[in-house]
């Protein structure tokens, strides 16, 4: 358990199964939430390198990303009109600290459920990998820092509360929204690539690539140093990259694009066996340049990679493809998809 870990790199997953008397606050915190990447003695498919990979259309992405990133706005955008009142940012910030963590969280909830339908990745030669025994604590923590700081960022620097929702800028959002996640791919590109190049600066990453075969819960497992840099220094350079682009990049539409992140973070370190692009506005144009990042890029990123690696976009390849850190796909290789059998992301 937590208290005696036998090794702080240690994997091993048992504490679902040790007993309750053993757990501390954040097994149960964990359990409560029903947040495991897997059931417990309920199948998984297994599925050979050769069986085609099934489809996922962005529009189903699409789709559940606005759906319930739309709900918390609504929200406030009726509560300001029936009552007059603003919110303040302190309460602004916790409506949508609590908002961000119960998608993320439901979002763990419909990939456990495709996971048993569908399988994952390299399920042929091993399983996905459970939360650690000796890392229950981290990773509890791990995911309200990096919710909570990227909250705390968007607050202080773009919060109106004279704002209403409806009253963000649509015209922009789209582009916004697209470029959003090609800026933040450049500025995570070259953090992440460093992390591995530089001596000194893997040692703040290498916990994040203990795990080979990773699941959702595992995207933030990582050390203090390497989570203040990915969720709070990037995201501030992308925001004022755009700001400098001149887009209006206020605190609704920054809401949005962080939404479209998250669940491409989640997604990424899923190892779901389907095949699917991250949902963008620009993705026709990441297309012309076969830039487009599917679930198995990030896999093999884990898989594959330790110090040297390949595959350092999490929102794109299209950097990847610029400075020649691609790989190529083994499952979800271009002719290994099956677009007839098509998979869809359930909104509940």
């Amino acid at each position: 358990m937590d208290s005696k870990p036998s090794s702080k790199d240690s994997m091993k997953s048992t504490w679902r199964t040790a007993p309750r008397s053993e757990w501390n606050i954040n097994h149960w915190l964990l359990d409560v939430l029903n947040a495991h990447p897997q059931e417990l003695n309920k199948e998984v498919p297994v599925h050979s390198k050769e069986e085609k990979v099934p489809f996922m259309p962005q529009w189903s992405l699409q789709r559940w990303v606005l759906f319930y990133s739309a709900l918390p706005l609504l929200l406030h955008e009726t509560y300001m009109a029936y009552t007059g009142r603003t919110i303040g940012p302190i309460t602004a910030f916790n409506f949508y600290f609590f908002a961000f963590n119960a998608t993320v969280i439901y979002q763990v909830h419909i990939l456990r459920r495709l996971g048993h339908k569908y399988g994952f990745l390299d399920g042929d030669k091993h399983e996905r990998d459970g939360v650690p025994d000796v890392g229950v604590a981290k990773v509890v923590t791990s995911l309200y820092k990096t919710t909570g700081s990227r909250l705390i960022l968007s607050t202080f620097l773009s919060y109106n509360a004279s704002q209403r929702p409806s009253e963000m800028s649509w015209t922009w959002l789209p582009l916004e929204i697209g470029l959003y996640g090609i800026v933040l791919d450049f500025w995570f590109y070259w953090y992440h690539r460093l992390m591995h190049d530089v001596s000194f600066l893997w040692k703040f990453h290498r916990t994040h690539h203990l795990t080979k075969h990773p699941n959702p819960l595992l995207a933030a497992y990582a050390d203090h140093e390497q989570e203040f840099f990915d969720m709070v220094g990037v995201p501030m350079m992308t925001y004022f990259s755009l700001k400098l682009m001149g887009l209006p990049m206020g605190f609704y539409e920054w809401w949005i694009c962080h939404e479209y992140v998250a669940f491409a973070e989640v997604f990424g370190h899923s190892g779901l066996r389907v095949h699917l692009t991250v949902p963008s506005t620009l993705s026709w144009l990441l297309q012309m340049f076969d830039s487009e990042i599917v679930i198995e890029d990030h896999d093999l990123h884990h898989r594959k990679g330790w110090r040297k690696s390949h595959n350092y976009g999490k929102q794109t390849r299209l950097w990847d493809r610029i400075f020649g850190t691609c790989t190529e796909r083994i499952e979800s290789a271009a002719d290994n998809v099956d677009y007839e059998n098509t998979a869809r992301m359930p909104l509940f």
